[in-house]
């Protein structure tokens, strides 16, 4: 396995995009962790309701719009992953800005486009 990623924001419900990246990020064997609304698994992958301190967190991919990121702000920069991916619609110039000020990268991408094309 490589590259652990958080998806933040996850989904119990198979038709939302964070559901599909968990999926994806695991047929692409990259070990993954969760963080969603409703506690339940999505293949191998638990979604947590609360904000565990995961070790070891390469990338964090969004799946919330920027004011609801807002309550996730110093929980993701104390995780210190080396990048946040902002997916369509979760784009945050003012995360963003936070994000470079602590050391940490931020692309405006898609999880899946990265993972089809292998760039993730």
């Amino acid at each position: 396995m490589k590259k652990r990623t958080l998806v933040l924001g996850a989904s119990l419900k198979p038709s939302r995009y964070s559901n599909i990246a968990i999926k994806k990020l695991r047929d692409n064997d990259i070990e993954t962790v969760a963080i969603g609304l409703q506690k339940g698994n999505v293949g191998d992958v638990v979604i947590e309701t609360e904000n565990i301190f995961f070790k070891n967190i390469d990338t964090v991919t969004l799946y919330l719009n920027p004011e609801r990121q807002k309550l996730y702000y110093e929980y993701i920069i104390n995780l210190q992953p080396r990048r946040v991916i902002f997916n369509p619609g979760t784009e945050n110039i003012e995360f963003i800005e936070l994000l470079k000020e602590n050391g940490i990268e931020s692309e405006i991408a898609c999880t899946l486009v990265l993972l089809s094309t292998k760039q993730y």
